[in-house]
């Protein structure tokens, strides 16, 4: 059976000041139905710009993108995108942009708050339905964009660093609930951060990226069995050796001599 998702020699270039900038290079990457995948590497080695190929932001200056056996020529509607930054409409409350989705395609407001309830209840959040964006913390504003794209249940779901501007302590909280949500719905995930402990604690596999021009380095199968404790994982010896195989790999990336 074919991959969900597979990128074939991909390329992407830029223009820069009227110079010529290669973000990726020659990427080789599939990725099978269900499958949570992390990709690492080195700031501006170019993941996000990978992520914006992939859901067909940007077209690849050479090489190939088969999304379910047909080449991505333009925005696919199937996959649903998490940023950095949450985004929600402050004019909104929390319920409301939830549900968002499910508003613009014409569901009835009892189904879409019924969904949206769920979901909210899932990441611990009920209570503040009628809460706008600036009366909830970054950690739960990001829940809510998490479960935005959910809602909507597409069938692959690209996330672009959406733990990386919280504190420690958020990120792990946030890190268990993702899972419990991956759990329940087994979409497939590529999942950008620049923690290798986040990588290995989320994945089935991770990537390891080259710095600038970016390419596809390594790939790593995490063989640790689900469901994973994300507040002890760290301190297991099968955690340890995977680290320590793809620290070995990431090392030069991101520290070259």
């Amino acid at each position: 059976m074919p991959p969900l998702l597979s990128l074939n020699q991909v390329c992407r270039e830029f223009q820069v000041r009227g110079r010529q900038v290669v973000a990726v290079d020659t990427l080789d990457l599939a990725v099978e139905e269900g499958e949570f995948v992390t990709v690492v590497g080195p700031s501006g080695c170019g993941k996000s710009t990978l992520l914006n190929l992939v859901v067909g932001l940007l077209p690849p200056s050479a090489g190939r993108i088969v999304y379910r056996g047909r080449a991505v020529e333009g925005i696919n509607t199937a996959i649903g995108y998490v940023t950095q930054k949450d985004n929600l409409l402050p004019w909104r409350t929390l319920v409301e942009n939830v549900e968002i989705a499910l508003e613009i395609r014409g569901a009835a407001k009892n189904e879409r708050r019924r969904r949206a309830g769920d979901l909210i209840g899932q990441v611990g959040l009920s209570g503040f339905e009628d809460h706008y964006p600036h009366e909830l913390s970054g950690g739960m504003r990001q829940r809510a964009n998490i479960i935005r794209t959910l809602i909507y249940d597409p069938e692959l779901i690209l996330m672009d660093e959406p733990f990386g501007p919280l504190d420690a302590q958020t990120r792990i909280v946030l890190q268990d609930q993702l899972l419990k949500l991956w759990r329940a719905s087994r979409k497939t995930i590529l999942f950008i951060t620049h923690d290798l402990v986040e990588a290995i604690t989320l994945a089935d596999r991770v990537v390891v990226m080259t710095s600038r021009p970016g390419r596809v380095k390594h790939i790593a199968a995490v063989p640790i069995p689900r469901p994973r404790d994300v507040y002890q994982i760290h301190m297991s010896s099968e955690f340890r050796e995977v680290y320590n195989k793809l620290w070995n790999e990431l090392r030069p990336e991101v520290a070259p001599a």
